[in-house]
């Protein structure tokens, strides 16, 4: 726990003693919080499966972006405070309710809770694949340390624009540590595998990049994929999502504040093509509104409920 003294578990290396109390940029302090837990359907296939994703959402984030779809724990920070048992049994409680994997989303600034529950849980034998699911904005020179206990890397890559970073998450930096840690990423884990878009064979191991097409940025859309195709070639497994629904600060701001067109998406889609990626889910139907959260209620997520049933 002494990772959260002088805090540097992010690129903002805010240096906040989170042990005495203070917050630091994500907004929360040394004690563990968590928003939600449980099977979870909204991932891609080969995430949930038949029986879902054991997700756990921490309260709190590095990014702090103002369209954040979770706007309610990253931004709201709501959640409730967790010992460290509570947490070993709540990952308990999921690993037994059939998930097909752990899945810590945002877990960066937990990242020394995170490490010791999985540490406890392979000493006692457990297999299920650990999935780090976050904003892709990691400090490079922690993801070795992430990549001992994480099976799976899910980042986002959201700005390959400076310019749009620092107006949406106030860090100009973003591209160009998101694509350094994304390398460590890809060079401790690889691609992910299987690939199997149905998610009749489940990810157990490897790199899958999303990126979240936003209304009115098409051209940054447009540069992340060729910075990507660049770096890595066509075979780096991508989700390309249109999902994006604005929410209350965008309205405020008048920034960002409506959904993606079929016209935009269809460019983007037109050079997911043209650059050869052969490895990508694409959601032409602009998402499901019932995995807009609400995390108000016990499970956030409308979609959720149909799925057990």
């Amino acid at each position: 726990m002494q990772r959260y003294q002088a805090c540097q578990l992010c690129p903002r290396h805010c240096g906040a003693d989170r042990t005495a109390g203070q917050t630091g940029f994500c907004g929360e302090a040394a004690v563990c919080r968590i928003a939600s837990s449980g099977a979870h359907f909204g991932e891609e296939p080969c995430f949930t499966g038949t029986h879902g994703s054991g997700t756990v959402f921490f309260s709190g984030c590095s990014s702090q972006c103002f369209f954040c779809q979770n706007h309610q724990i990253s931004l709201g920070h709501q959640g409730r405070a967790v010992e460290a048992e509570q947490f070993y049994a709540l990952a308990h409680q999921l690993i037994h309710s059939g998930v097909h994997n752990l899945n810590f989303v945002s877990p960066d600034h937990f990242w020394p809770h995170i490490e010791q529950l999985c540490r406890r849980l392979r000493a006692e034998g457990e297999t299920l694949p650990f999935l780090f699911n976050s904003s892709g904005y990691q400090s490079p020179d922690l993801v070795p340390r992430y990549a001992e206990w994480m099976d799976i890397f899910l980042p986002d890559f959201k700005f390959a624009e400076p310019d749009l970073a620092q107006a949406c998450m106030r860090d100009r930096r973003y591209p160009a540590i998101t694509l350094e840690a994304l390398r460590r990423m890809v060079a401790a884990k690889g691609f992910l595998e299987p690939w199997d878009p149905e998610g009749g064979a489940l990810a157990q191991r490897g790199v899958l990049v999303r990126h979240l097409v936003l209304p009115g940025y098409v051209e940054n859309s447009l540069a992340v994929l060729r910075l990507l195709r660049e770096e890595f070639g066509p075979l780096l497994p991508l989700s390309v999502m249109s999902q994006f629904r604005p929410v209350e600060l965008c309205l405020e701001r008048q920034e960002i504040d409506r959904t993606v067109t079929p016209v935009e998406y269809e460019r983007i889609c037109n050079l997911v093509e043209e650059l050869g990626f052969r490895n990508v889910f694409l959601q032409p139907q602009f998402g499901d509104a019932d995995f807009l959260p609400d995390f108000t209620r016990d499970d956030p997520f409308a979609g959720n409920r149909k799925h057990r049933r």
